[in-house]
């Protein structure tokens, strides 16, 4: 197992004080795992943004440390800390180029902060241009870019001071469906080729399941589930971690009182194996789906699907058997509360 490079011990961070105070992180505890890619989620107000500013210290914590590549950042002096914070960048939604520079100077422009000089810093800036796939827009401003483009200038000058974290807040939330899958697509090459570990903070779970190995869902400032992406779409554990992983809430609820249910989870099996249709054929018994939130996860299902048993005892007793003897599904009949 690869050690860690992020280490959160015991974190908590409050704004205001008195009767205004707000809690916004409580007792946070993790650790991120030197060349993974580990997402953040929650929903707004989770406080997935405010952690991951207290990763570089842009926010410091009220308590509670934080440890990058073995340092202590809560313990470091300003001068310090602003050398660490080179080896933990970050990328926005908004972007934050410079207007007036063009793509290559954008990138120049941590490493003329950190000293590096003109023409070396031009040639490397050039070079990662090349690497996000922008060779042809050195000379370019950010005002003649697509959102992908200005992204990936972003990106390109993240790398600038060699990072070994890239920190990437919202990073897909402005850009269209098909850009934001080439984005992703550029992190993940970014991770294999380079090696950098990548922190994915979002609220949308599709970013998750594209290319995070591990994930940590946030609700009301705490960690309400952590552990690899497979395990938490198949077995999701807490209310928090159900309403992302199926927003559209499977529910028996919109169903007569009398309708008896099933919900079956698909826990990592070959992808979409023809359950129903198998019911039909090897037992003679038909099942109404009465909803489902299934998915796709490198070629294993995952996900629920909630399925109306026949009125018939016997029947639903011999659908029910079945469905339980198959390999990667776990059954629960559910009851309807009104």
């Amino acid at each position: 197992m690869s050690e860690s490079i992020i280490q959160i011990q015991r974190l908590s961070k409050t704004f205001g004080g008195g009767g205004e105070e707000v809690r916004a992180l409580t007792d946070i505890s993790l650790d991120i795992r030197q060349g993974e890619i580990f997402g953040i989620i929650g929903l707004s107000g989770a406080g997935k943004s405010t952690l991951v500013r207290c990763m570089n210290l842009l926010e410091r914590p009220t308590s509670g440390r934080v440890l990058v590549d073995g340092k202590d950042m809560t313990a470091l002096s300003e001068k310090e800390l602003r050398l660490q914070r080179r080896k933990i960048t970050m990328i926005f939604q908004s972007f934050n180029l410079l207007m007036q520079r063009t793509c290559l100077k954008n990138v120049c422009f941590p490493m003329e902060i950190a000293g590096v000089p003109q023409a070396a810093a031009r040639k490397r800036a050039a070079e990662l241009l090349e690497l996000v796939g922008l060779q042809d827009k050195a000379n370019s401003y950010p005002a003649q870019l697509s959102g992908g483009q200005k992204q990936r200038v972003a990106v390109a000058r993240a790398l600038a001071t060699d990072p070994k974290v890239l920190l990437c807040d919202e990073a897909t939330s402005a850009l269209d469906p098909t850009t934001t899958v080439s984005i992703l697509e550029l992190l993940k090459d970014l991770n294999a080729k380079l090696g950098v570990t990548v922190v994915v903070i979002t609220h949308q779970m599709s970013v998750i399941e594209a290319i995070c190995s591990r994930v940590a869902i946030l609700d009301g400032g705490v960690v309400a589930e952590l552990g690899p992406v497979q395990d938490i779409f198949s077995n999701p554990s807490t209310d928090a971690a159900r309403r992302l992983v199926y927003p559209g809430g499977v529910s028996i609820s919109q169903y007569p009182a009398s309708t008896r249910a099933i919900r079956v989870s698909f826990n990592g099996g070959t992808a979409y194996q023809p359950l129903i249709a198998s019911v039909a054929i090897d037992c003679g018994v038909k099942l109404n789906i009465l909803g489902a939130d299934t998915r796709n996860v490198g070629g294993k299902a995952l996900g629920t699907m909630l399925l109306g048993l026949p009125e018939d005892a016997n029947e639903a007793a011999k659908a029910l058997n079945y469905i339980r003897s198959q390999p990667y599904i776990t059954v629960e009949e559910v009851e309807y509360r009104g």
